[in-house]
This record gives structure tokens, sequence and C-alpha cells, in this order.
């Protein structure tokens, strides 16, 4: 028989993180060495205990404060833990299947981590797994969010965007701060022939050429912004 996985659980709600607790250490193959719950006890834990996994929400509000927290303050802490130390693994559960937040987490490099959503915590085999995978340096995500991952990328094929060149999305993004010619060229130190120049490669790739100049350039902020958000982090 294998030793137990050591772990630190993260779960602001108490009967969420006693029931993870139980069941995990039920099954025999992990050994819970402290169950806290806000970001600075998960960290503060971490420290203290030495554990090989942690095992957090992705809400995880400040010592003290009940709910309302940001959604990301569970990828903080696992930024902050494999900074520290790259070979603590984290599984972070989240009620999300937005993509976004899986390329967040992973931003930095996929070993030792995974994302399940929280449905995972009722699948003991699944949970159990994905918390071997990242204590040997692997990585898990939830088939849901890899299906929300491929049609993002799909979507990014038949987006306008995505015939943009990158200084091009660079106008446009200051564009749509609300700046004109003289401030993008400032902005981007470029001169302002080369901005009127991008501004009109833009019009013309995201087909705004019969508008009125004021409303092609709405049109295409509002192109990007509804857009913008399927394009990977760089």
């Amino acid at each position: 028989m294998t030793d137990a996985i050591r772990i630190v659980i993260a779960d602001d709600n108490y009967l969420v993180r006693e029931g993870t607790r139980r069941l995990l250490e039920d099954s025999g193959e992990v050994t819970v060495l402290a169950a806290v719950g806000s970001g600075p006890e998960l960290l503060d834990a971490v420290r203290r205990a030495g554990p090989q996994a942690v095992l957090t929400d992705i809400r995880m509000p400040p010592a003290g404060q009940q709910g309302g927290a940001p959604a990301m303050e569970g990828i903080d802490a696992a930024h902050a833990i494999k900074a520290s130390d790259p070979q603590v693994g984290v599984v972070i559960l989240s009620q999300y299947a937005d993509e976004s937040y899986a390329f967040e987490l992973f931003r930095n490099g996929t070993a030792g981590l995974a994302y399940l959503l929280k449905d995972r915590v009722g699948d003991l085999h699944h949970l159990l797994s994905a918390l071997r995978e990242v204590t040997a340096g692997g990585s898990v995500i939830d088939p849901l969010v890899v299906e929300a991952l491929v049609a993002r990328r799909a979507r990014l094929r038949e987006s306008p965007l995505a015939k943009l060149t990158a200084r091009e999305l660079d106008v446009l993004r200051e564009m749509a701060q609300g700046r004109g010619n003289t401030g993008i060229a400032a902005r981007l130190a470029l001169s302002e022939s080369s901005v009127e120049k991008h501004v009109n490669a833009i019009f013309s790739k995201l087909e705004l050429g019969g508008e009125q100049s004021i409303h092609r350039r709405v049109a295409a902020v509002l192109t990007f912004l509804r857009d913008a958000g399927l394009r990977p982090p760089v």
C-alpha cells in the first residue's frame, strides 16, 4: 500500500470543508494536515505543515471576511504556493466552467496543478486521482472546461479580430480606451500617420469601410469588446 498523501484543505464553507476532510480521510489514502477557511490561513498552513498537495476552493476570502470575495483568490493562493515551493501540488475546485479561470491558473505553467469543477468533490476516485497526479508533478483539467476551451478556440477562429495583426490589435485596444489617433500615437510610440494606416487597416479587415469615421470607430470598439476576451492570454 502506498503512503497516504499529506494535504491541506481550504474552503470558506465549514460544512463543505469538513465533509471533504471526512471523505478523503475515510479513503485511507489521504492525511489531512489542516483544514482552513481563508486564503491567508491556507498560505500559513502550507508553510507550517509542509503538505504534498493542497485542495482549495477557487473562492477564498481574506480571514474574517464573509462572502463577496473575488473568485480569483484561490488561484492567487495557488500561484503563491507554487512560487514558494514548486513541489507542492494544487487542486483548484471551482463552480466555474469558464475557461478564462483555467487560463489564469495555468498562465505560469501546468506542472502540479489541477482545475476541477466542484461537483467532483462527490467523486472520490476522480478527486484522489487528481491529488495523486499533481503530487507527481502532473496536471489535470476538468473535461467540461476542456470542452469550453475547444469552443473558445473555435469562436476565436471565427472572430473578425483573428484577421488583425498584433500591432493593429494594440491600436484597437487603445481605441477602446477612448483615445484618438494623437493619443494612440503617443501611447504606442508611433507616428500619427502610422496610426492612421493601422486604423484604416482595422476598418478594412473588420469590413467597416462604408460608414462615417466616427461610426466605424464605435463599431470597431464594439467588436473588440465583444471578442477580445476570446483571445488567449499573451
